[in-house]
């Protein structure tokens, strides 16, 4: 996979609008087209103390996350990303999709607080490498710098 090329891409999508709504959506639509066999990549935003539903490419999704429940929740309570690679092992795993096998989260963060999550879901097992989470935390450093939560 070419994070390079595709983080490229979103910070080119950025140079006219900021705010996260639109950043968000893009940001899913260009993980959705590039990334192979994923079956959700998207956004959950932290609000009123948990995760929200945000952006995303792919089938009906849970709404509403706790804090330090799931993948997601997790990622967000100990600030740092998940890689999963069997969703059935990991103890508290929410199943939004039961075709998911393997999932990868990634927190991202405004003035030094986490104020969302990139949530990525495969129907293979073992599916996010080393390679996958260093790209796709490169990927969410430009939503970090340069999105807009107001």
């Amino acid at each position: 996979m070419d994070y390079e090329r595709i983080t490229k891409q979103l910070e080119a999508l950025m140079d006219t609008e900021h705010y996260f709504v639109p950043v968000l959506s893009n940001a899913s639509a260009i993980l959705w087209e590039e990334l192979k066999d994923i079956n959700w990549a998207g956004f959950y935003i932290v609000r009123d103390g948990k995760l929200i539903l945000g952006p995303f490419q792919g089938k009906v999704a849970c709404i509403h996350i706790a804090k330090g429940k799931g993948v997601c929740g997790t990622a967000w309570e100990m600030d740092e990303t998940q890689v999963v690679p069997d969703v059935h092992e990991f103890k508290g795993h929410i199943a939004c999709d039961s075709a998911s096998r393997s999932e990868i989260v990634v927190p991202i963060h405004t003035g030094g607080e986490v104020v969302a999550v990139l949530d990525i879901d495969s129907p293979n097992t073992d599916r996010f490498s080393a390679e996958d989470k260093k790209g796709l935390e490169e990927f969410v450093n430009v939503i970090e710098k340069r999105a807009s939560w107001n």
